[in-house]
């Protein structure tokens, strides 16, 4: 039959077995991530009710941090905002601390407002980034509801891109938008993000055009750039006197193909952005909680600094199995 024929030529590439080698470590870094006193430290309680400004008015009786650790604990442990009031009350009295706990209407009123600063580690040198998107779910008609009434699907979708460092598994910067924007778009805001020097910059054949590798090299001259050209790329006029790196990856890519190009330039470290991303939906979920844009994005920016708290106490090293 041709299907069989057809199916016989396919090149098939066996799925990639890998085993951990530090499991004790990682496996008491899992158990931490549900330790509570990791959320309250000495310089969250000192800075959890603002000093008086000497204004005129009402002073504010919670500071940023306490909505924060609000916002984060309820993230992390995917409980409403009522939940997380009494989950916050518990731990002041476990802890022993004499300090207010905002209320459910605080905590959604102003978590709106919220500057979340990352959460990143302090390394020395460049770092590796890897760019890619995924989308989230937010709040409408549910797959239940329409198999059983029908009608047209409400649920939209937000998209979430990631810079990612894939040595480590940090997420360096991250932006929430709406499912019209397109994914080259926001590699600029994305490497504004990042205050740090650039090595290797990975993406998929989406990010592939000039742009991108502008933005790279105003962000970071002499950064390495690593997109597979579209099947349709032809060299620049320059190839010849002054190849771009665009022309070397062509230029590979006719004399290897593209496996070839992809062994040869690291190219499988990119897949690192997609264990990222399930990382996210697997600890946080796939849908957002929050209903209007401007808070979704506050609680992606949370929910990525929640990730790098938790991949802080550690991480998986692995060994591909032959």
């Amino acid at each position: 039959m041709p299907y069989k024929a057809n199916e016989s030529r396919r090149h098939k590439i066996p799925k990639a077995r890998y085993r951990v080698e530090n499991w004790s470590a990682y496996d008491a870094a899992l158990r931490g991530r549900g330790d509570l006193t990791i959320w309250v430290t000495p310089e969250a309680t000192a800075a959890w009710t603002p000093a008086s400004t000497g204004r005129r008015g009402r002073p504010q009786r919670y500071s940023k941090i306490a909505i924060e650790a609000g916002l984060m604990l309820r993230l992390a442990f995917g409980r409403p905002w009522r939940q997380t009031e009494g989950l916050l009350g518990s731990l002041m009295r476990l802890l022993g601390l004499d300090l207010p706990v905002p209320d459910h209407t605080t905590f959604s009123r102003r978590s709106a407002d919220l500057t979340i600063a990352a959460e990143l580690r302090k390394v020395d040198g460049p770092v590796n980034v890897v760019i890619d998107s995924t989308g989230l779910k937010v709040f409408g008609a549910g797959e239940w509801r329409l198999e059983k009434h029908g009608g047209k699907p409400r649920r939209s979708w937000r998209k979430l891109h990631l810079a990612v460092n894939p040595d480590t598994g940090e997420i360096l910067a991250s932006e929430l938008t709406t499912s019209e924007e397109g994914d080259a778009s926001l590699v600029v805001p994305l490497l504004e993000g990042i205050d740090r020097p650039l090595g290797t910059v990975l993406a998929d054949g989406a990010y592939d055009g000039e742009p991108i590798y502008q933005a790279v090299a105003r962000h970071t001259p002499g950064a390495e750039v690593i997109i597979p050209p579209r099947s349709t790329a032809v060299l620049s006029d320059t190839a010849q006197s002054a190849p771009t790196q665009r022309d070397r990856h062509l230029q590979v890519i006719s004399e290897r193909g593209r496996l070839g190009w992809q062994k040869a330039v690291g190219y499988g470290r990119r897949s690192l952005v997609e264990v990222a991303m399930l990382r996210y939906k697997t600890l946080i979920g796939r849908s957002l909680r929050a209903r209007t844009l401007r808070t979704q994005k506050v609680e992606a920016a949370v929910v990525c600094k929640v990730i790098n708290i938790m991949t802080t106490l550690g991480m998986p090293v692995t060994r591909k199995v032959a």
